[in-house]
């Protein structure tokens, strides 16, 4: 019930909306349950066609740098709608854990080489930090 009432109020906020059939990335962890609270960055790259096994070959050389305080929740790729777009999910327990978690990450060698092979696949990206709803297994 509390779902459908807040379907309803969605909707007269609603102004567009489209869809993507997603596909899991076979290196990353497969997303589960998380106690909270969490915050969560939804990282959107949309990629220059033809480049998304180079990426993929890349990030699962990359993921172990980003697995020290379990953040990695999950790696997908468009397979039906606008394609050569990835989407990351990353948990932080708040702003400042992204931030110190996300330097840790260029502290380690190997990761500056990850970005420098990835970025110039990259046509656009998008960064959205998002608060789970109370029904949400991410919390």
């Amino acid at each position: 019930q509390e779902y459908l009432e807040f379907r309803k109020e969605r909707s007269r906020m609603l102004l567009s909306r489209r869809n993507q059939l997603l596909l899991e990335f076979s290196f990353w962890n497969e997303p589960q349950p998380r106690q909270g609270p969490n915050i969560y960055e939804l990282r959107t790259y949309k990629l220059k066609p033809g480049t998304m096994q180079e990426w993929g070959n890349n990030w699962a050389r990359a993921i172990k740098y980003r697995q020290e305080n379990q953040e990695a929740v999950g790696g997908f790729f468009s397979q039906i709608g606008e394609l050569y777009v990835v989407h990351h999910l990353w948990a932080y327990r708040d702003l400042q854990s992204r931030e110190e978690t996300r330097n840790a990450a260029w502290r380690k060698r190997g990761w500056d080489e990850n970005v420098y092979y990835t970025v110039p696949l990259i046509r656009t990206m998008e960064s959205r930090i998002m608060i789970p709803l109370k029904i949400s297994p991410l919390q």
